[in-house]
């Protein structure tokens, strides 16, 4: 026995705009906006079409206030997007340490990765961010995992030429 298709509601062009206003105050980092719907009733982990949440939006923007609000409003920092990846590995390709900090502080897992097996320590390695990459592994970070194709985050660095990160991590594997 199958089960009969379930269908999403239509929205209409008024909720659809909302939707999209809501999802551009993100991006901009208007945290008394989303204070103020989130006070209403909007939910913390509506997504876009991406998959997107509002907390990857405003994270990956670099949008601290912002972000704090939908995480006290109960934004969950572990929803990833429709590639698979979290707001933490966002903040860690975009290299913003206390948008990072605040995430963890939240519960993000420094373990978390992507479909392909990329963590946020990798993204930070690749883009020759040492704050992070230290950071991250003081937070539990594991800087021997490996992505699918087998890539460490030293590999990583070496890969994208990331001179810095390629000697801390090197110190770290000898």
């Amino acid at each position: 026995m199958t089960k009969p298709a379930q269908n999403k509601p239509e929205l209409d062009d008024a909720a659809l705009a909302f939707a999209e206003q809501v999802f551009d105050s993100t991006r901009k980092g208007d945290a008394a906006r989303l204070a103020d719907l989130l006070g209403r009733g909007l939910p913390a982990n509506i997504r876009n079409h991406n998959g997107d949440s509002l907390l990857m939006l405003a994270s990956y923007h670099g949008h601290l206030d912002a972000s704090r609000v939908l995480l006290e409003h109960g934004a969950d920092p572990q929803l990833r997007n429709n590639k698979g990846q979290t707001p933490l590995a966002g903040a860690a390709f975009k290299g913003d340490l206390p948008i990072i900090k605040l995430l963890v502080e939240h519960g993000a897992d420094v373990e978390g990765a992507s479909l392909d097996g990329k963590t946020a320590l990798m993204m930070a390695a690749m883009f020759n961010r040492t704050e992070i990459v230290e950071y991250l592994i003081a937070k539990g970070a594991n800087p021997h995992a490996a992505d699918s194709n087998g890539a460490t985050p030293l590999a990583a660095a070496a890969m994208m030429g990331a001179t810095d990160t390629h000697a801390l991590l090197s110190r770290i594997d000898s």
